[in-house]
């Protein structure tokens, strides 16, 4: 009994030095460290990034699952955006040459076309809302993505640092009503996201999604052709409708511990 109670108050006195600092503070701190991330990152006309990402579900039998994916991103502001990502049942291609949005099957061998004129933004707005697509990290490349993040919050926090991939960085932690999310920004001259986590609260198992960034180059000379496309060889032209194996997590697939 002793014991225990010692350890409750040595686990008491670490969790007071945690959180020793006062709330409005803490709020500030966080604010201020992801405005200087989006700033940076809004100021950068060309970048190169290289990602992972995991995705956790939940079965009906409430299970944790989780789907892995790797990829990168090429984008030009404000209208000109390539993106791959490739997972165990994937392998896609998005193209974007500010007039039109292509998307490419590559597993499949199929594309799909739209119009979609104007600017990144737009783009990443209706690739989500209306063609069921999300782009990983989008929240990270929009041209106002501070206010897109801070957008709802109701708690904000500056954890303290950690270290992602050797990259000493800021640790951040927010609130909205459905969902948590933190970002781990990196210390320094260039105060670029290093990694993302998105917890689902309102979903059953608080399923979370990860992404964490590898490279991040801005030093890129695009080629003219960067952002054309050309379709594969017997690739098939088809209704956006008709590509729906594109998700990170495939359709009505959950594997067994077998697989």
């Amino acid at each position: 009994m002793q014991r225990k109670c010692a350890a409750l108050v040595l686990l008491g006195a670490v969790f007071g030095l945690l959180v020793h600092s006062p709330a409005g503070a803490e709020d500030a701190d966080a604010r201020k460290v992801l405005k200087s991330m989006a700033d940076y990152v809004t100021s950068q006309k060309t970048l190169l990034l290289s990602f992972d990402s995991d995705i956790e579900v939940m079965t009906q039998d409430l299970q944790k699952i989780q789907f892995t994916s790797s990829g990168q991103v090429l984008l030009s502001r404000p209208d000109k955006l390539r993106a791959t990502r490739t997972g165990g049942y994937t392998d896609v291609e998005l193209v974007f040459d500010g007039k039109t949005l292509t998307v490419l099957g590559k597993n499949l061998n199929a594309y799909t076309q739209v119009d979609a004129p104007g600017e990144i933004d737009s783009m990443i707005g209706r690739l989500r809302d209306e063609l069921g697509v999300a782009l990983p990290g989008a929240d990270l490349l929009l041209s106002r993505v501070y206010d897109e993040l801070i957008t709802d919050v109701i708690d904000a926090k500056h954890i303290g640092q950690g270290v992602i991939d050797g990259v000493e960085c800021e640790h951040l932690a927010f609130r909205n009503e459905e969902t948590d999310w933190q970002l781990w920004v990196e210390i320094g001259a260039r105060p670029i996201p290093r990694k993302y986590v998105i917890t689902s609260k309102a979903v059953t198992g608080a399923p979370q999604y990860t992404l964490r960034i590898r490279d991040w180059r801005t030093d890129v000379e695009t080629k003219a052709d960067a952002f054309a496309f050309s379709p594969p060889a017997g690739a098939s032209k088809v209704a956006i409708s008709a590509l729906s194996d594109i998700d990170e997590v495939p359709h009505g697939v959950v594997p067994s511990a077998k697989r």
